[in-house]
């Protein structure tokens, strides 16, 4: 019997997301994924090799790929639509739980047991607390990843976003994440520069 769960996995590129603003670029699951992944592994490595923390950098990217697995049935909901109170996020958080178990039943047999916690399922296991921390600094890339597509689009003079770039941005000082600070400093101007500006350097 053949699997859908890969089928379904590729599917991440369909769900688009900010669908409740005009967007200058448009974003989508998949795209998402990777670029958390990508902050993910960069955080590891500011912590590692500049705060002198120890790090899984390759297990931090591998859950950034599957952070969003369970959109393929639920769809990007937005943060306001979501936390608009308590009772609809909580509905949203056992619609997610669903679709997880949803995800996690297509696998064959032999593979449930390694995506069981990367698709945030409750039997995976209980988690070391280096998985918890690596889960938190995945949470603070996911949030970092949105406030890069805030700054990019107010860059570009749409001012669509610039309230969610404020808001975001205060979002990431409460985390008090060294990692975070290091990268806005040193890494993240260039993303609203031309390719023009860029090559002058």
């Amino acid at each position: 019997m053949s699997s859908h769960f890969f089928a379904y996995m590729y599917r991440l590129k369909y769900i688009e997301r900010w669908s409740l603003m005009r967007n200058t670029t448009k974003e989508n699951v998949a795209e998402h994924s990777y670029h958390v992944a990508l902050l993910a592994h960069m955080l590891c490595e500011i912590g590692n090799r500049i705060f002198g923390k120890k790090l899984s950098a390759d297990r931090a990217v591998t859950l950034a790929l599957f952070h969003d697995a369970t959109e393929v049935f639920t769809g990007d909901i937005p943060t306001p639509v979501k936390h608009h109170n308590p009772r609809m996020l909580a509905s949203f958080r056992e619609i997610e739980k669903m679709a997880a178990e949803r995800l996690h039943g297509m696998l064959p047999p032999e593979l449930k047991p390694a995506y069981a916690r990367l698709l945030g399922k409750a039997d995976g296991g209980e988690e070391s607390g280096e998985e918890l921390e690596l889960r938190a600094l995945v949470k603070a890339a996911d949030l970092l990843d949105a406030y890069l597509k805030c700054f990019a689009e107010v860059s570009s003079g749409n001012r669509e976003f610039a309230v969610a770039k404020s808001q975001i941005e205060q979002s990431l000082a409460r985390l008090d994440m060294p990692e975070i600070e290091w990268f806005l400093t040193h890494m993240a101007p260039s993303l609203g520069m031309t390719l023009d500006e860029l090559s002058e350097e």
